[in-house]
């Protein structure tokens, strides 16, 4: 017997299964990807509705892995709580047994004229939804023969002894036994990080003969753990102590369902074979062609209701998981540096929806950063403050080094898979981030231009005094409105921002209208004007910056 023809024909099929869950996941969420980050923005507080939300759109991309690191990105983000999260986080352990229903149907022939059915659309087509539609069908047939290859592939091993010997060391008739196959379910699904694969194998496996039915469901409790390590990885280096809370409470409530699961496991395994048996599927022991033809079902079931189970229990304990997760989570401190970077984590590459959705966080932070100090700017239009006007370099740098690194993380993600309105997000990103820099040089400019005024004791008129402060308060609001959109769409946003745009231009003209007439009747100097006419000019191109950031933000939102 070749043993190494067979261990490498069986990580082939592995391989093909899972770049087929790849490329069927990228296609589904290119597909749906801006509709899903629009529902899971708009996730209210509801536990029940969390659960549904988190349910439907892991069915819908077929992993809950992506589902968790995008939760991780928008709570990381600022733009989910903790507490939103974990109600979406349940759900996602529940969609993603879709996955197992499907492979569990023998779709074998199906898989090579869905290959060149998904090979035809995907890079023959001119058309982009067509091109999406094609990688989901290409990543379907490729799911399949991965499949059939490693059905293929253990054929020949499962009459020999040896073999037989060491498959049957895992066995469930201990607890020892049990365990030892939990922890290697658990181990294999982290080295692959794809809980769908391991389910796959250990399918393949059954259907073999090479592992018993409650050895096998015992090893789906384990990689229901081991999905648990793709979040987990997505935090690191992060100090964002939600973003780890989230993936904390993922691994907590899968860990503990698994405990409560193992204390009733003989029962469990009796409970999902009467269900299966319910459903109109034959014995697990039933032979077809030496394949055990009806397993692969009782594994998807099982799989499925330990899922449900378990999530039954914690909607309704769901305080308590918070509560516990937030015990056992380490407590990190926040920084408290006023000039602190944007700081983005690579776990989030894989996940451009989570990336960007931690990148539109920090552009947040760096336009409410802007506003504060331009209001402290704006102050010195009436009141001279050496502070505030001291600070304009650094906070300049600051915006400076904030734009470099946004646009630096942008382009990273860029060069990865990215879709069309991935793609349009980030450049208007960049846009976005190019504009907040661009306010923060006027700014300055406004800064330097009033320290000129005070050093050289020239007074504005009470009237232009007044005009520089409404055009200042109408750039504040404009800025306001944005922020505000950022962190939650709302109708009627653009008609908004385009009427500030017209005001404030109307602003300026006017007031350099009146400004004319203040000269001709002597009651402003020459100099002065000079700079009453740069500030409202500074003011004026602000209110462009931001009618530029709201253009983006309409865009991407």
């Amino acid at each position: 017997m070749n043993i190494a023809g067979i261990l490498i024909q069986t990580l082939g099929g592995l391989g093909l299964f899972i770049l087929g869950m790849k490329m069927m996941t990228d296609g589904l969420q290119a597909t749906a990807g801006q509709k899903i980050r629009r529902i899971l923005e708009a996730i209210s507080s509801n536990r029940f509705m969390g659960f549904l939300t988190g349910a439907g759109v892991t069915a819908i991309i077929q992993s809950s892995s992506a589902t968790t690191v995008m939760l991780v990105g928008f709570v990381s983000a600022g733009i989910m709580s903790f507490q939103q999260a974990v109600g979406v986080v349940i759900g996602a352990n529940v969609g993603t047994t879709i996955t197992g229903q499907l492979i569990a149907f023998n779709l074998s022939e199906a898989a090579l004229p869905a290959v060149a059915l998904g090979v035809t659309l995907k890079y023959f087509s001119k058309k982009r939804n067509y091109r999406y539609i094609g990688e989901i069908i290409l990543g379907f047939g490729l799911l399949f023969y991965g499949m059939e290859v490693m059905k293929d592939s253990l054929s020949p091993i499962k009459s020999d002894p040896q073999f037989i010997q060491f498959f049957t060391t895992f066995n469930t008739d201990s607890l020892g036994g049990v365990l030892l196959c939990v922890f290697m379910g658990t181990a294999l699904t982290v080295a692959v990080q794809s809980s769908s694969a391991t389910i796959g194998l250990t399918m393949a496996l059954a259907t073999s003969g090479l592992l018993a039915y409650p050895t096998a469901l015992a090893l789906v409790l384990g990689e229901n753990i081991g999905t648990t390590i793709t979040a987990q990885l997505s935090t690191l280096g992060s100090n964002n102590s939600e973003a780890h809370n989230t993936a904390n409470a993922h691994t907590i409530f899968n860990v503990i369902g698994v405990c409560i699961i193992l204390l009733i496991f003989p029962w469990f395994v009796e409970i999902v074979a009467a269900v299966t048996q319910a459903m109109g599927a034959g014995p697990s022991e039933d032979i077809l062609n030496g394949e055990f033809v009806n397993v692969s079902r009782y594994i998807a079931n099982g799989h499925s209701l330990f899922n449900v189970i378990n999530a039954v229990i914690f909607l309704i304990f769901l305080p308590q998981l918070i509560q516990l997760t937030l015990l056992i989570s380490p407590k990190l401190s926040k920084s408290k540096e006023r000039y602190a970077l944007p700081k983005f984590d690579s776990g989030y590459i894989d996940s451009t929806i989570g990336a960007l959705a931690k990148v539109r966080g920090e552009i947040i932070k760096i336009l409410e950063f802007t506003r504060m100090n331009l209001k402290k700017t704006s102050k010195c239009l009436t009141v001279r403050d050496d502070d505030i006007l001291g600070e304009r370099e650094a906070i300049e740098q600051h915006l400076d080094d904030c734009q470099k690194v946004i646009i630096k993380y942008l382009t990273t993600i860029y060069q990865g898979e990215v879709n069309e309105p991935e793609a349009l997000e980030i450049s208007e990103l960049m846009r976005i981030t190019n504009n907040i820099e661009r306010i923060g040089d006027s700014m300055e400019s406004v800064s330097k231009l009033l320290e000129r005024i005070y050093d050289n004791k020239f007074e504005f008129s009470e009237k232009a005094k007044e005009d520089l402060v409404a055009m200042s308060e109408q750039v504040d609001k404009f800025m306001n409105l944005i922020t505000a959109e950022l962190h939650e769409k709302t109708e009627g946003f653009y008609p908004k921002a385009l009427a500030f745009e017209d005001l404030i231009d109307q602003m300026r003209e006017n007031m350099r209208h009146q400004h004319i007439e203040r000269l001709r009747a002597g009651d402003c100097s020459v100099d002065v004007g000079v700079f009453f006419i740069s500030l409202v000019s500074h003011y004026e191109k602000m209110g462009d910056y931001c009618y530029n950031i709201a253009t983006g933000v309409d865009r991407t939102l």
